[in-house]
């Protein structure tokens, strides 16, 4: 199972169990985010933090729910099958991007 893990900060282990360390590739930013995707596809699991530092310029990077939104607004990709987890620490924007994931994919599961 191909799994993704964006955050700009944690490693694998801080979240999940070392062991599933293997199985997951990790990217830092909302760039790399898109990149990781188009290149190699949707993975079948991602786990989401939100706020992702500063952006090369200074300012706020965008986050983990712009990278949701990414997915379902973007992407074009079929996400019926998407498995995800929101590990951010922070509880609104986590809220929001579970929102956003599990009410797209309840429309579109019901279709």
């Amino acid at each position: 199972m191909k799994k993704l893990f964006l955050d700009d900060v944690r490693t694998i282990d801080m979240v999940y169990d070392s062991s599933m360390e293997k199985e997951f590739d990790i990217v830092r930013n909302y760039n790399d985010f898109v990149a990781y995707i188009k290149k190699n596809g949707l993975p079948e699991f991602i786990s989401f933090d939100n706020d992702l530092g500063l952006d090369e310029n200074g300012e706020v990077a965008p986050d983990g729910y712009a990278a949701a939104k990414w997915l379902v607004y973007e992407s074009g990709l079929d996400l019926r099958n998407l498995e995800f987890k929101v590990h951010s620490a922070n509880p609104v924007a986590a809220e929001q991007i579970r929102g956003l994931l599990n009410n797209y994919l309840k429309h579109i599961n019901n279709k």
